[in-house]
């Protein structure tokens, strides 16, 4: 296994029941091995005011060869107008966890 074959990508909701969908789209379909979901809270810039949010973080554990499946998966089923969806290469890691992420996820062309 390289050390390109697993990623996470990132992404977060307000609302637990389009968090649920979002997440279960994505195991459904086997875009991901596994998600984990921690609270956070989130200031930013939208519109010209700086906004506070209480929010849910997604890590999303997959391919990097379905990060285009994974994506349209959330912006399919994601409430916000503008999810943030982002890809972080896993650079190392142990190799069996690694493994069983690999095998978990569906092949691009299995879609």
């Amino acid at each position: 296994m390289n050390e390109d074959s697993c990623c996470i990508v990132i992404t977060t909701f307000s609302d637990d029941k389009n968090g649920t969908d979002i997440i279960t789209a994505l195991l459904d379909k086997r875009l991901a091995a596994c998600v984990q979901v921690m609270p956070i809270q989130s200031w930013y810039h939208w519109r010209g005011t700086i906004c506070r949010t209480s929010e849910k973080l997604l890590l999303i554990k997959t391919l990097p060869s379905l990060f285009p499946q994974v994506q349209d998966c959330i912006l399919v089923h994601h409430a916000y107008e503008l999810p943030e969806i982002i890809q972080v290469p896993i650079t190392d890691g142990l190799p069996g966890y690694l493994n069983w992420i690999s095998k978990e996820c569906a092949q691009p062309d299995a879609c």
